[in-house]
């Protein structure tokens, strides 16, 4: 009988497993419309890789330069926590990775870059 359950919660949890989603968000910055993928939903503790598309007009961006800018605000006993880091293309798809140093509330800026100008999508997640 133990043997059935075990088998049982195995199939559960690789079934659960293969149906987790990325965390996604999708946003507006400028003219360009932004979609956001994060290889863990929720983002946890650690790295965390981000991938990032960037349209305008329906079409694919390349020729961008994309930053994610990411910060934990200053709580009591802690100074705010500000890292950035350069996303590179890859096909179609800007790629970086996060290392979110603590559990909590992260404010992330995705500032795309192209022609002189410079466009920001916002949001916040919570890491786990």
């Amino acid at each position: 009988m133990k043997k059935i359950l075990m088998g049982v919660l195995m199939v559960v949890l690789a079934f659960g497993v293969a149906l987790a989603k990325d965390y996604e968000v999708k946003k507006k910055a400028g003219d360009f419309d932004v979609e956001v993928r994060i290889d863990k939903n929720p983002p946890v503790v650690g790295d965390n890789t981000i991938a990032i598309e960037v349209k305008q007009a329906g079409k694919a961006v390349a020729d961008a330069k994309v930053l994610v800018d990411y910060s934990m605000p200053a709580m009591p006993g802690m100074p705010a926590m500000n890292y950035k880091t350069d996303a590179e293309l890859k096909g179609n798809i800007y790629k970086a990775t996060m290392n979110l140093s603590m559990s909590g509330p992260w404010n992330i800026a995705i500032k795309i870059s192209k022609a002189g100008k410079t466009s920001t999508a916002k949001f916040s997640i919570d890491a786990r």
